[in-house]
């Protein structure tokens, strides 16, 4: 009998080992040799589950690093997130962030070539912005669309579109450093936002929640005030998620 793995048995043996390899490699097992250290299989058993892994897509061999968990895992990641209770787990954070800045807070995913606002939090201020629970929003304007387009491998399709393309994507360039994004004025003139990313497993993007409220508030000096909010906003999301 081959020697037991830290994985807890499911009772179906062929597929209790290839959860044993999957986890050895996430846990840095890099070799079919590695592997069956790890897993305490048999070398031959350790080869045949990896490569019928890798036929798959779970597994994937990089030649200068070894094997990797496979893209197909990040798929089935990214469909196991977007079933998540994204909108209740998130709601007492918006909550609690619309109370701290005083400015009305939303949440949004994409939805194909424009952002959706799943859940909103107005301001208790009289002068306040509202963004109604299911509009649809582009991408090419605004601060929420720019931490998506940070995320999108193919962003200028949507940047060109923006009123300055050149300041639009230094902007979404600017996310990727600092994790957050700021507007003034973009999508609609007099009123700024400040947003930042919700990270699931691998940082698949799951949502981006933002603040909005008049730019005589949401100025530059504004913005830099409620990013640290925002951002804690998004990290509570992520913790209540599991991340």
């Amino acid at each position: 009998m081959e020697g037991s793995t830290e994985t807890t048995g499911s009772g179906v043996g062929t597929l209790d080992r290839a959860v044993a390899v999957l986890d050895a490699v996430e846990a840095g097992a890099r070799t079919s040799t590695q592997v069956a250290r790890a897993t305490g299989l048999s070398g031959t058993t350790a080869h045949r589950l990896v490569k019928a892994l890798e036929d798959h897509g779970f597994l994937a061999f990089y030649c200068a690093f070894g094997y990797r968990l496979g893209p197909r895992l990040l798929r089935l990641a990214a469909e196991a997130a977007r079933e998540l209770p994204l909108r209740d787990v998130a709601h007492p954070e918006l909550e609690r962030l619309a109370r701290v800045t005083g400015e009305s807070a939303q949440l949004f995913v994409r939805s194909g070539d424009e952002r959706v606002c799943i859940d909103a939090v107005e301001s208790a201020n009289e002068l306040r912005t509202i963004v109604p629970v299911g509009s649809s929003l582009p991408l090419y304007a605004g601060s929420a669309a720019k931490v998506f387009l940070a995320f999108d491998p193919r962003p200028a399709r949507h940047v060109r579109k923006a009123a300055d393309p050149e300041r639009f994507a230094r902007d979404v360039e600017l996310v990727r450093s600092r994790g957050w994004a700021s507007s003034a004025g973009e999508r609609q003139p007099g009123v700024g936002s400040v947003s930042a990313p919700v990270l699931g497993a691998y940082d698949i993007l799951l949502a981006v929640v933002s603040v909005s409220g008049p730019a005589a508030r949401m100025g530059r000096v504004g913005a830099r005030r409620c990013a640290p909010a925002v951002l804690e906003a998004a990290r509570g999301i992520e913790r209540a998620l599991g991340r």
